[in-house]
């Protein structure tokens, strides 16, 4: 076997790049769409990748990376289709877990929550924005369901082309949850493994709690 140990510790760098202050405000939204806004400018590498984790009908955890494509004063959004494995696993049990990660910048916000569907309104106005091939694929991906072959994909593909041969209608069984979380937690790296740790907890009151945890 590789001895990937001393490979991954001759990589070890310190974390420099930024530190958490004491001063936060009184909920986290503000400082999330901070860090999200700055992930954005950086750049970094897919600032919007998302990696949600669900609970499966079978009881064991499955994550994904999807991109969060809005941030409401409630939560995070993200697009997918309803009758995939997450989809069908949010239904059973719509408790998740959603990590975003910035490497560039030593930076990760990691939140517990629960998730629901966005109103239909919003799906719609979302999937009228995306490119035509992306609508199509959207009709003729059984997400998560067994595939024989590609060709039967790109067979599908064809034929929503032709049967939508202008405008792309949004199929019912796709759209948008809302992430709205009850637990956030700012990581920022630090020298010596120092790491910043701020977690915001939503009380029974709706208020949040805010506290560092210990690296």
């Amino acid at each position: 076997m590789d001895d990937f140990l001393n490979i991954i510790r001759n990589d070890h760098h310190q974390f420099d790049k930024g530190k958490l202050e004491d001063h936060f405000g009184e909920e986290p939204f503000a400082l999330l769409a901070s860090w999200l806004r700055e992930a954005i400018e950086k750049p970094t590498t897919e600032p919007n990748a998302m990696t949600v984790s669900t609970l499966g009908i079978d009881g064991f955890p499955r994550a994904r990376v999807v991109y969060w494509k809005e941030l409401l004063e409630e939560g995070i959004v993200f697009y997918t289709n309803y009758t995939s494995d997450k989809g069908k696993a949010i239904e059973a049990n719509p408790k998740v877990h959603a990590l975003l990660y910035w490497p560039e910048m030593e930076r990760q916000i990691s939140m517990t929550g629960f998730a629901e569907k966005i109103p239909s309104e919003m799906s719609d106005s979302y999937f009228e924005s995306r490119p035509r091939g992306s609508k199509l694929g959207a009709w003729a991906s059984h997400q998560s369901k067994i595939l024989d072959s590609r060709d039967e994909l790109e067979t599908r593909v064809a034929e929503y082309s032709e049967k939508f041969p202008d405008f792309v209608p949004r199929p019912v069984h796709w759209g948008g949850y809302l992430i709205k979380p009850t637990n956030i937690e700012f990581w920022q790296g630090r020298p010596s493994r120092l790491h910043d740790r701020i977690v915001f907890n939503l009380k029974s009151d709706n208020s949040w709690e805010l506290y560092r945890k210990n690296p």
